[in-house]
């Protein structure tokens, strides 16, 4: 999934876990955190397993 220019920009400015990615942890309204999901370049979130969610249903993400 792409992230929006929002998300972009608070991924920026945090550190990076290893060399053109990170790991964040994903805080959706539904309360639900999803732990461990891969964002390359700070746009490209690489979701794993069977989640399904969309930009919308984020609330927050953080450095995992």
């Amino acid at each position: 999934m792409r992230l929006s220019k929002r998300w972009v920009d608070k991924l920026s400015a945090l550190p990076e876990s290893g060399m053109g990615y990170q790991v964040v942890d994903v805080h959706l309204k539904n309360g639900t955190v999803i732990k461990k999901i891969t964002v390359t370049n700070c746009e490209i979130m690489v979701n794993q397993g069977n989640l399904s969610f969309s930009e919308k249903d984020i609330q927050d993400i953080e450095l995992s």
